[in-house]
């Protein structure tokens, strides 16, 4: 539906900068028919139909989004696991102190082949486990379940008690071990709060421990062994139509070998399904590609288990055996190649097999005899090698849709929003008439303001959409405004977009890998980000169908991208050189041999910058985000040209033109995301987008001539010469948007609206025609934009409310910086 347009603004603008402008456009005083908008919906039309499943949520164990979170366990490295293959720290007994004597072993007294590691401890020695953030969480009148593997040949009694600083948290309990290995069992009741406890095992004589584990009685659903229950209902409260996992990275990085002797206990592995099914002592473990172990406690019965009990369609995702994630190898091995083509199949059978099959027989000896009714399944996840990817994704498609003809098999366009990994992997998908193309990316606000258009020229004919992770790079409300502002366009396009989720869902405040994330915890408490506010919104309003609908927009402000001139490095030592700024005229602005001092360049982040030999030299190879810049901020129409060599480092150069500040500018990164690609990023109040992106790396010790040309906003990149890449940078971050939906079940309109300006937005609704009820019910999200929620803090909260002046024509105010959903009934 097009947009009533009055004025085409500068992209360029910073978005607060924008939102101002606009507020500042004047309105005659006293004239209460005056207004800022105006929406028309057309209920005639038809609009695209929006399915059940069009939001859902993305878990991925980041931020110890699973050990630590969702899985409910309470105590940490519980089976002596963890190595330096998961983080460098890391040793058996991480977590763990020891009074006496205690050791990890590795040997033939294991527990089972797959778990390989257990603890020897000495007679009258113990063990205190620290679990996660402060300590083990214990709530007074609470029930806590202990169990352990362990064995003692001539016997042994474990003294097991739960401690702080302060003393007993509970009633110790004394288990009696004889033999070899097995599995012993006590309970506690908290006979107080604390969240610093300790879990503490004494042995009266030598013994072997394993699988120690200590979880609440009350989890989700009550479940034995399960997921924390205030996280879990948090997801289940969104209403999500879909829980796409386990990944991410986690899917398509590391070895692409199992778990056996024959790969030699391969630490470091991709994501692979039958790793984390069965008994969980079973299980093997795996190094995390965000830093730390994987226990698979909670692996791909639980998750499947969990979408049914939230009542979301499952959507896992395998590996392709392409990497990506910075690592970028295609694995060439046919043999490996058939083996997990057969593993997805036999994933599909564990799904919906019958119980007698061979592995829908395991499924339901782990307790669920019935089908999960799998329908959707992801093959690889971001690939940076589009071809050999695609080439990989055939034969999946093929060996799935020749034995399970209902499954739909989704594709993806790589890690960004555009370039030639997006343009060459959209190509293939189309040619070969893929079903379903998952796209991911993560921007600026601006970024999302500015393409609330963006599927609007989508082939109508498919491939559809999976738009599997995005966010605007915040937990800010601004941050939600944007996102709010961009869902508008995605269910107004839900003949294109048919699923869609927010990443990463989960993060621990004390572990954190990634920002921004929806739900915010650790061990005592949980809360709801701005974001998730807006997710809940519109999964809890989402409608069965688009009612088309039109709105004016914001009047903006236009004019050529200016700035500064910066030179910085990300992981790497370079040298620059010859950096010269010429105006469109000719005049020389700024020309720097570095024959003498750096005394115009300003220092405005890390690293460590010195004049080396007529070289402008940062020399800090592990320092990120080292900017230097120079000139004026009024800088416009100018070719600015560099000589850089790279000394050392994971990545390239970052050549910066059109520097306001810190925090707004342009940059060419140049071999960056460890130096497979270069891209040009925008940054806009410190949330960058990326507006042009192609792979390569920057050799080291080699010479580079870097030329950049600014023409009103148009910008043209040359590197040694040849045009590596244009772009034109003229999109509007538009503030006011809206969307109407129509719920078939109640026959309510609901009317959503988004002004993201920092004022009040008068606005004129016109129905059509639609005979309606009088009032409407309302739930609205404001704050200042800046509101962040936290644990003792939430500013971000829906207020619901009745208003009372509905009509086929009526004027609305939207409040400042809010999300407002009417719900309109019908006469």
């Amino acid at each position: 539906m097009p947009r009533t347009a009055r004025t085409r603004g500068r992209a360029g603008l910073t978005a607060t900068a924008l939102l101002t402008a606009a507020a500042l456009v004047p309105a005659p005083a006293h004239a209460e028919d005056v207004t800022d908008y105006a929406i028309t919906v057309e209920p005639s039309a038809r609009g695209a139909t929006i399915d059940d499943t069009m939001y859902g949520v993305f878990f991925e164990d980041i931020n110890r989004a699973a050990d630590g979170g969702l899985y409910a366990e309470l105590v940490q490295n519980r089976s002596f696991e963890y190595s330096t293959a998961d983080s460098g720290s890391y040793t058996p007994l991480t977590s763990w102190t020891v009074a006496g004597t205690a050791e990890a072993a590795d040997d033939s007294g294991r527990l089972n082949e797959r778990n390989r590691t257990y603890l020897s401890l000495g007679a009258g020695s113990s063990v205190a486990n620290t679990g996660y953030n402060t300590g083990i969480r214990v709530e007074q009148g609470k029930k806590y379940d202990f169990s352990v593997w362990a064995r003692a040949g001539s016997g042994s009694t474990l003294t097991v008690s739960l401690k702080d600083a302060a003393g007993s948290l509970a009633t110790a309990r004394q288990v009696a071990v004889r033999g070899g290995w097995a599995k012993y069992r006590a309970a506690f009741t908290a006979t107080r709060t604390s969240s610093r406890g300790r879990l503490a095992v004494a042995a009266s004589n030598a013994a072997a421990l394993d699988m120690v584990s200590l979880f609440p009685r009350e989890t989700y659903r009550n479940q034995a062994d399960g997921l924390r229950k205030d996280l879990a209902e948090k997801i289940a409260a969104l209403k999500p139509g879909f829980v796409r996992f386990p990944g991410g990275c986690l899917v398509n990085t590391g070895s692409m070998e199992d778990y056996s002797e024959a790969s030699g206990w391969q630490r470091r592995r991709s994501y692979q399904w039958k790793d984390t099914v069965g008994p969980v002592e079973e299980r093997a473990t795996n190094a995390n590609f965000w830093g730390y172990n994987q226990s698979y406690g909670l692996g791909y019965y639980e998750y499947f288990r969990f979408s049914e009990d939230i009542g979301a369609m499952p959507l896992p995702v395998v590996p392709a055996l392409v990497t990506g994630c910075g690592q970028n190898q295609a694995v060439d091995d046919d043999a490996l190649l058939r083996r997990h083509i057969q593993d997805t199949l036999d994933l599909i059978e564990f799904a919906n097999g019958p119980a007698t099959s061979t592995w829908g027989r395991v499924r339901a000896t782990m307790g669920h005899p019935e089908p999960f009714r799998l329908t959707h399944i992801g093959v690889g996840n971001e690939e940076n090698l589009p071809r050999e990817f695609f080439a990989r994704f055939e034969k999946f498609r093929a060996a799935i849709e020749a034995k399970h003809p209902g499954i739909t098999v989704i594709s993806n366009s790589g890690p960004d929003d555009a370039g030639t990994v997006f343009d060459t992997a959209w190509q293939l998908n189309r040619e070969g008439g893929v079903d379903m193309v998952d796209e991911h990316y993560y921007n600026s606000p601006a970024w999302f303001l500015q393409h609330n258009d963006r599927y609007d020229s989508y082939d109508r004919k498919g491939p559809a959409v999976f738009l599997g992770e995005y966010a605007s790079q915040g937990n800010a409300w601004k941050n939600g405004l944007a996102e709010a502002a961009y869902m508008t366009g995605l269910e107004r396009n839900a003949d294109v977009v048919k699923l869609a989720s927010y990443a990463p869902l989960l993060a621990n405040e004390d572990y954190v890998q990634w920002r921004p994330d929806m739900i915010w915890f650790n061990n005592r408490a949980s809360w709801n980000s701005a974001n998730y506010e807006v997710q809940k919104l519109f999964m809890s309003n989402t409608g069965d169908r688009v009612v088309p609908s039109k709105a004016t927009t914001t009047p903006g402000v236009s004019g050529p991208i200016s700035g500064a001139v910066g030179l910085s490095t990300w992981a790497t030592s370079a040298a620059y050189d010859d950096v010269k700024v010429t105006a469109a005229d000719g005049a020389v602005l700024l020309d720097e041999d570095f024959s003498g001092d750096a005394s115009r360049w300003r220092h405005n982040g890390t690293g460590s910058w010195s004049v080396r030999d007529g070289q402008y030299v940062q020399t800090d190879a592990a320092a990120e985000n080292t900017m230097v810049t120079a000139g004026d901020p009024a800088w416009k129409d100018y070719d600015l040209h560099v000589r850089a060599t790279k000394k050392s480092g994971q990545e390239g150069f970052l050549i910066a033109f059109g520097v306001q500040d810190t925090g707004n500018h342009y940059w060419w990164n140049l071999g960056g995301w460890n130096n497979t690609r270069s891209a040009v990023e925008q940054s806009v109040d410190g949330g960058k987008s990326t507006l042009l992106t192609q792979p390569g790396s920057i050799e080291t010790g080699r010479a580079y001539d870097i030329d950049i040309q600014v023409r009103g906003r148009q910008v043209t990149l040359f590197l040694d010469g040849e045009e590596w890449g244009r772009f034109t940078d003229d999109r509007p971050a538009e503030p006011f948007r809206q969307v109407v939906t129509r719920d078939d079940r109640t026959g309510d309109l609901i009317v959503k609206v988004v002004n993201a300006r920092p004022a009040e937005a008068r606005t004129a609704v016109d129905l059509g025609g639609v005979r309606v009820a009088s009032t409407a019910r309302v739930t609205t999200l404001a704050a200042g934009q800046d509101a962040v929620n936290t644990e003792t803090d939430t500013p971000v909260a829906p207020v619901t409310s009745t208003f009372r002046g509905v009509a086929d024509r009526f004027t609305y105010t939207f409040p400042a910086n809010s999300v407002t959903f009417l719900r309109i009934g019908r006469r």
